[in-house]
């Protein structure tokens, strides 16, 4: 007599959720990520205290403001992929380390070459912290619904930082010296440093393979000639030196791919682009940061120039927007978890920055309130977007390339910034140039700021640039609106059917290293 058995697989035990220890130690990790987004516009108001200080040439004085931006771009996916082979919580503390000291040095810096160089190495330790944040929030939530909610905090702390990084600038400069701006990142690079072993689990990739050094100049090589392209295109218009490093840097940019779709062992792991959502999401998050960080091009210079508003003024009025960010992702998650489909709240989210947008077009040349709600809705519907879609990344992409994963969608997000700076800059100095009258001296036909600069000797012409400048502003906004409102329809379609589904936290041969001591 035979006996037949029937064998069932128990389902997996549920994720663990945080506890008050995890989200203690979410709260320490913000704070790296709020100094390291803010670094990004601390130099706004301390430049003109450094010129007279260090008295830098035209030269050296752009490259005390950019190498900063430049160098992290260039490393974050070598930083990334390093932390899942070192150990993300050790990467994180080598940045610190190296973030606090780059911060004194660049206080105290008596030249324009040191000041440059310590910028250079703030870049560097930016780019271990930035990947580094993200993926040990990926490790220390996995419960989704909490996981969700860290990285709303998350990107909500990284959009805010940036607008409070130039306030926090003139306030210091105003009544401290110019180097204060640098040692307020001192006392959070300690506290990291002492509750980032109590708190922080380390985690790694147990089996990453041999690091590919080819792939880092090449990742460099492909981000920083585009990233600096599109940087100076809005100011300087499209010069052939600027066109030729783009199109260097996109030769690069496919060297790197092939590098990784044929090496044994990629820095970037092709098979990322497999799960469903990541390729998505990256395109997705691009496309956001083109829309919101491509307004700031107009919108600093509107509430400045047009307005006449003092530079710190300027800064504090554009806090107003910054207010309903810290709850654009929260409210965002709690529609998803109560079940709403991701892909109408990322679509709903799109369809709110582009209705931004078509505010932005709506605007005269004494329309304060106008943009500065335009500039809120903007906002709250980019981080709307931001949220989820890097929580569906980071969802959908294996714990062990997590910095990988977080990695990628920051670059994204840089080049989208940079990109959208570069086309929508670029149609509104072509509308303005189309604008300004024929008879206005020839400075005046290339920027706002030239135009004023001669104004006093032309009668009308500070009228009439303003006039332009706005109006190449509404060209650049409705831009900006049809192209969200194509994403929204984009992002339906493609997130429309997509469903995270948890990456197991260890294989049965490669079991993940997750002791808080790393061993």
């Amino acid at each position: 007599m035979t006996t037949n058995t029937t064998s069932t697989t128990p389902p997996p035990p549920p994720p663990a959720r945080a506890g008050r220890r995890e989200w203690t130690a979410l709260g320490v990790l913000m704070l790296p990520l709020l100094l390291v987004s803010m670094d990004v516009s601390v130099l706004y108001f301390a430049i003109p205290a450094i010129s007279a200080d260090l008295e830098p040439s035209g030269t050296q004085q752009l490259w005390i403001f950019d190498i900063y931006a430049f160098v992290l771009a260039g490393l974050l996916m070598t930083m990334g992929s390093l932390g899942d082979r070192i150990g993300h919580r050790r990467l994180l503390l080598i940045g610190a380390a190296a973030f606090g000291t780059a911060s004194l040095v660049a206080a105290y810096a008596n030249s324009a070459e040191l000041l440059i160089a310590a910028r250079a190495v703030l870049g560097i330790g930016g780019a271990t912290l930035m990947p580094s944040t993200m993926a040990m929030t990926r490790t220390m939530f996995t419960d989704p619904a909490q996981r969700a909610k860290a990285i709303g905090l998350w990107s909500g702390v990284m959009t805010a930082g940036i607008a409070l990084g130039s306030v926090m600038s003139g306030v210091l400069v105003e009544h401290f010296w110019w180097g204060s701006v640098f040692l307020v990142n001192l006392p959070a690079m300690a506290l990291l440093l002492i509750l980032g072993p109590i708190l922080l689990p380390e985690s790694r990739n147990p089996a990453p393979g041999r690091f590919d050094l080819l792939s880092v100049p090449l990742s460099m090589a492909a981000v920083l000639p585009v990233v600096y392209g599109l940087k100076e295109i809005p100011s300087e218009g499209w010069n052939v030196r600027y066109v030729v490093s783009i199109t260097l840097g996109l030769l690069f940019a496919a060297l790197f791919v092939h590098r990784q779709r044929t090496t044994a062992a990629p820095m970037i792991d092709p098979a990322l682009f497999r799960g469903r959502g990541f390729a998505p999401s990256v395109g997705l998050n691009l496309i956001c940061a083109f829309g919101v960080f491509g307004s700031s091009y107009f919108t600093t210079q509107y509430l400045q120039s047009v307005l006449g508003k003092s530079a710190l003024e300027a800064a504090l009025w554009a806090l107003l927007p910054s207010v309903p960010i810290g709850a654009a992702g929260p409210v965002a998650t709690q529609l998803v978890q109560r079940g709403v489909n991701r892909a109408y709240v990322v679509t709903a989210g799109f369809a709110i920055a582009a209705a931004g947008f078509a505010l932005l077009s709506l605007a005269g040349t004494d329309s304060l309130w106008l943009v500065l709600t335009a500039c809120a809705v903007l906002a709250v519907g980019g981080v709307t977007v931001m949220s989820q879609i890097m929580d569906l990344a980071m969802g959908t992409a294996p714990v062990e390339r997590a910095g990988s994963a977080s990695s990628l969608m920051e670059t994204g997000g840089e080049f989208g910034g940079a990109l959208g700076m570069a086309v929508l800059g670029a149609i509104g100095t072509a509308v303005y140039r189309h604008e300004i009258p024929d008879s206005a001296p020839s400075v005046a036909h290339e920027t706002l700021g030239g135009a004023l600069a001669v104004a006093d000797r032309v009668p009308g012409l500070a009228t009439a640039a303003r006039e332009a400048f706005t109006s190449g502003m509404q060209g650049a906004a409705i831009a900006g609106a049809v192209l969200l409102a194509g994403a929204a329809v984009l992002a339906a379609v493609t997130l429309r059917r997509v469903e995270v589904r948890e990456q197991p936290h260890e294989t049965p041969d490669e079991p993940r290293n997750l002791s808080p001591s790393g061993v």
